[in-house]
């Protein structure tokens, strides 16, 4: 747990410097003839390969171009016609947590387009008809509960419509947190859940707290506040000496239970857009666990490496045990952990020289238009803090004061 009395020195150089790689970054990873970004990036001996597309990492890669327009800057890339691209043709969408980014961006990014696609998509009914809808997989049900509560937040007269769904959504979502943290899908939904359920990764944990905060905002609902801020806090709890966000958290237990990889999106742009939201929603101070992870991208890390690679305009994706044993894999999935969880053997370690796209737009959505020069005393961030709803017109913070109905927005 860091000192939260400690007085840091602003990151500003560091804010600024990230913040430029990743708007040049991104060039080399688009797809000009199918406008769209690649799956990812990787070094080979012919130099930097583009492999596949992802419409996924699209999406995302928009948002934070948008935000990082939003400040100011010029985007490489125009978006409008990779936006456009995207919703020529949406037979891309195979589940839930794809339909809520998609929900997600068009809130954000284009309001006007969200009337459309509840025409051409079974939105109302997407818990039951998606897959990972049905077995209640933790990070698509937050990216759904997120792209809802945008829609709401943008179309707030809309809200008692979406708020059924919105709550139905919640209510499932919050079946996998256990006392902190979440695990990956609902225990009792598969024989998959009901041995490995519990065991939640990094990104089971940040995008539930971003989804909650949002939903929060949105229909001014208080559980989901607090749950939020548990597991933020609960994240932070356990970061690494060195600022590490760790990889596998038993929901069970509430302790990590194997640390590698570590990513570096984790520590440049999921854990600090994550963290950003919920401060700036309850007025609670993350910076010191956001800024401590980011300084391990710049080679405060177990190899001493410079993670970000200024030549190739992109910041490697991890550092990865080389040796993977039978016995690690079972104890990580039966829930069982060692302290301490980071690892003193560097032989064993590795970097993995790729990059993704969504990396690069997710740390623009994290730090497009923040200077890293905010007020130097930090306090810590308080479990009781309340999120403050962003003037919804009605509340479901009583389960009992609306209706559980599945349906969207007529």
């Amino acid at each position: 747990m860091i000192d939260t009395q400690t007085t840091l020195g602003p990151p500003s150089a560091t804010v600024q410097r990230i913040v430029k790689l990743a708007v040049e970054g991104l060039t080399p990873m688009f797809d000009t003839s199918r406008q769209l970004f690649c799956y990812k990036l990787k070094k080979t001996d012919r130099g930097l390969i583009q492999e596949g597309i992802s419409e996924r990492y699209t999406m995302m890669t928009l948002l934070g171009l948008h935000r990082y327009e939003q400040a100011g800057g010029i985007s490489p890339i125009a978006t409008e016609p990779v936006l456009n691209t995207l919703l020529a043709d949406l037979s891309w969408i195979h589940d839930i947590g794809d339909l809520g980014v998609l929900l997600w961006l068009c809130g954000v990014v284009a309001p006007d387009r969200l009337a459309k696609l509840e025409k051409q998509l079974p939105i109302a009914n997407a818990l039951s008809v998606y897959p990972a809808g049905k077995k209640g997989v933790t990070m698509e049900l937050a990216w759904f509960l997120t792209g809802l509560s945008y829609w709401g937040l943008a179309f707030p007269n809309q809200l008692p419509q979406l708020e059924g769904l919105a709550l139905a959504t919640f209510d499932r979502l919050k079946k996998n947190q256990g006392e902190r943290f979440f695990g990956h899908l609902c225990t009792s939904s598969s024989f998959k859940g009901l041995m490995r359920g519990r065991i939640g990764s990094f990104a089971d944990q940040v995008y539930p707290i971003y989804g909650m905060t949002q939903f929060a905002q949105a229909f001014s609902h208080e559980e989901a506040g607090k749950r939020a801020m548990v597991c933020a806090r609960g994240i932070c709890d356990v970061q690494g000496p060195m600022g590490q966000w760790w990889w596998h958290y038993d929901s069970a237990g509430g302790q990590v239970v194997d640390g590698y990889p570590v990513f570096s999106v984790h520590q440049h742009a999921m854990a600090p857009m994550t963290l950003f939201a919920i401060g700036e929603a309850t007025q609670q101070d993350f910076r010191p666990w956001i800024y401590k992870g980011l300084e391990w991208i710049n080679s405060r890390n177990e190899l001493g490496f410079d993670m970000e690679d200024a030549s190739a305009r992109l910041v490697w994706r991890c550092i990865f045990r080389s040796q993977r044993s039978l016995g690690r894999y079972l104890n990580t999935a039966l829930g069982r952990y060692s302290v301490p969880v980071q690892h003193d053997r560097t032989e064993d370690l590795k970097v993995l020289f790729e990059c993704r796209p969504y990396e690069l737009g997710w740390l623009l959505y994290a730090f497009a238009g923040r200077t890293g020069q905010e007020s130097r005393q930090f306090t810590n961030p308080d479990s009781r803090a309340e999120i403050r709803p962003s003037g919804a017109p009605r509340s479901c913070a009583r389960q009992s004061e609306v209706q559980q109905s599945s349906s969207a927005a007529r």
